[in-house]
């Protein structure tokens, strides 16, 4: 049976991109971070990998793949999006956002979407 080993983000500056998700997520480098690739991990140990490769395709503005990042209420949202765009994520004026919507749209420092989502919305 096959297991999802890594996600893997294309960026521009692997070196960047790295400093961004480490803080971000609290993960480390498995191995040293290469100029064009590293995994990243759980500093905890348990969890799922981030592996970053130098890409010279642009992101997409709608991509097809993101990720989301799970806050547990409202308040934990606003906070955790705060921290990461003081970490250099930039808010994304979202045009796909349904009229209730339980997430928010950000960018990472290489232009890739994710997503901070309310679990305890409604």
């Amino acid at each position: 049976m096959l297991t999802i080993g890594s996600v893997v983000l294309g960026v521009a500056n692997v070196p960047r991109a790295a400093a961004f998700w480490m803080e971000a997520l609290g993960y480390v480098p498995r191995d040293e971070i290469e100029p064009d690739w590293v995994v990243l991990i759980p500093a905890e140990g348990t969890g799922v990998q981030l592996s970053l490769g130098l890409s010279a395709t642009p992101p997409q503005d709608h991509p097809r793949i993101h990720l989301d990042l799970y806050a547990g209420d409202a308040a934990d949202q606003a906070a955790e999006v705060e921290r990461l765009v003081s970490l250099g994520a930039q808010r994304v004026d979202w045009d796909l956002y349904p009229d209730d919507a339980d997430f928010i749209v950000l960018a990472d420092p290489d232009g890739n979407r994710f997503c901070i989502i309310d679990t305890g919305h409604g």
